[in-house]
């Protein structure tokens, strides 16, 4: 993960939620007082954000102690104890809300993840998130999908090409696309993977004309064209499958023999994983 991003959300969470000041902790809540917090498991599922929450509190308040009694990673039931974390009450209760929302949006998409990839065992198909994510918290949101088992995709913009369909309609089709590509990470002395997209076999055959690229994205191609085509690729680039595939459809098309499937839905629609962060005494 890209840590000053990380620090930049944490202090911008802190100031959207805080403001000038939590004035129902600071009217209750004597300076001098000390208490401890567990953090309560209440659903099933994958556990994400452990190591988050412990950079928000001590971002917060160094002087917090934190016992982690479960990692990232894993399986997680009703009643379990996630971690405790000691020190300064005002400061408990001021973090309290930041970390919950964390925890429970990461741990809602790892656990979403694993049931994905537990989907697919016995099958060579990673799955793969998109850039469809919360501004500003794709980050964490890309190392939850991580953390469950799939594979991190592009992280932006900077990090992969990708020739999707727009880039290549208004780069006047598939050959110019690539031409005009191979050129410019020529020009930049940039070594960065290449991806195209493709909605059709006459793309896809330009493009295995052409060469250039590392991975060819097949768009809302059904599953018997799927097979067809990585037929026709025969293993000389890497094929990812893309739209539309659901979790009841997404074992019919790793059964064709893609390297990867991506599901936009480990990110965009994803339910949070309940928990709680409780005084404990």
């Amino acid at each position: 993960m890209k840590q000053e991003l990380i620090d930049d959300l944490i202090k911008l969470a802190l100031k959207e939620d805080i403001g000038e000041g939590d004035h129902t902790t600071l009217a209750t809540i004597p300076a001098s007082a000390t208490g401890k917090m567990q953090l309560i498991i209440k659903e099933e599922g994958i556990l994400a954000g452990v190591e988050i929450a412990k950079h928000i509190m001590l971002t917060f308040d160094p002087e917090l102690k934190m016992e982690i009694l479960l990692h990232d990673g894993d399986k997680v039931k009703p009643g379990n104890i996630a971690f405790t974390v000691e020190g300064k009450v005002q400061s408990l209760l001021q973090i309290e809300r930041l970390v919950l929302n964390v925890m429970q949006r990461m741990s809602g998409i790892a656990t979403t993840t694993r049931r994905y990839v537990e989907k697919l065992e016995g099958t060579k198909t990673r799955v793969l998130d998109t850039r469809k994510t919360t501004p500003g918290m794709r980050m964490l949101e890309k190392e939850a999908v991580r953390i469950g088992g799939g594979v991190n995709h592009r992280i932006g913009l900077f990090d992969m090409i990708l020739l999707k369909d727009n880039h290549i309609d208004f780069s006047g089709g598939i050959t110019n696309a690539i031409t005009h590509t191979k050129e410019y990470l020529r020009k930049k002395r940039k070594k960065i993977p290449v991806e195209i997209e493709v909605r059709n076999f006459s793309e896809l055959n330009e493009v295995l004309r052409i060469g250039g690229v590392d991975r060819i994205m097949l768009d809302n191609f059904n599953v018997e064209n799927t097979r067809t085509a990585v037929e026709l690729v025969n293993g000389r680039y890497e094929l990812e499958s893309s739209g539309n595939i659901t979790y009841d459809t997404i074992r019919e098309y790793a059964e064709t023999g893609v390297d990867y499937i991506s599901v936009g839905a480990l990110t965009h629609s994803v339910k949070s994983l309940d928990m709680s962060l409780k005084a404990l005494f």
